[in-house]
């Protein structure tokens, strides 16, 4: 497999930085070049210092490189990992996103092959609806979204999320469900997806 897969997420106390791990080794294991990539932080340093796990998972992740247009460029396929924020994603994914329009008005992000996975503190705190929003960003930027949908046992364990992975944060910081395999099955279906679609333009 030639193809190049990046893994971009979002994380304040680490569900997502987690999730975007397994991502990169179910894509690396699928053959695919990786970059682990975080979407820079743009709350407060005072935020961040009155949550100590948040504070602890910057610290920790400080030298995970940040992602950059031209990684977006360079990617033929890509796994967003992100919490949502009252239904939709966090500010600083919409930041991000929102600086991308020179490269989709020169149609550079058409026809990348995407996914993406969400998290949240309940069950049903808008994991669905997240995912569901973000697609319709990448609807406009002509990217083929290769959602998980119900292709392998393990998206029943994790949860039964069929738009693409999703968390719960327990109490104690961890997540509730058993969805690394559903994780990784997402990410080998992206790049696999990716594969098809290069070896089609061949």
């Amino acid at each position: 497999m030639s193809i190049k897969l990046a893994v971009i997420y979002y994380s304040s106390t680490g569900t997502n930085y987690q999730m975007a791990q397994w991502a990169e080794q179910g894509a690396k294991e699928a053959g695919a070049e990786v970059k682990l990539l975080k979407i820079p932080e743009t709350a407060p340093e005072a935020a961040i210092d009155s949550n100590p796990a948040w504070r602890a998972n910057a610290d920790a992740t400080k030298d995970v490189p940040e992602v950059t247009l031209a990684d977006l460029e360079w990617a033929d396929a890509i796994v967003f990992s992100f919490p949502t924020r009252f239904g939709n994603i966090a500010s600083q994914v919409q930041a991000f996103i929102d600086t991308a329009g020179g490269l989709w008005a020169q149609g550079k992000l058409a026809n990348k092959v995407v996914s993406a996975m969400s998290s949240a503190s309940n069950p049903h705190g808008g994991q669905e609806a997240t995912l569901l929003s973000f697609y319709t960003t990448m609807f406009h930027w002509g990217a083929i979204v290769a959602a998980p949908g119900f292709t392998d046992p393990s998206i029943f364990a994790g949860g039964g999320n069929p738009y693409g992975a999703s968390s719960t944060q327990g109490q104690d910081g961890k997540i509730v469900e058993d969805n690394e395999a559903a994780v990784k099955h997402q990410a080998k279906r992206t790049a696999t997806v990716a594969e098809w679609i290069q070896k089609g333009q061949e």
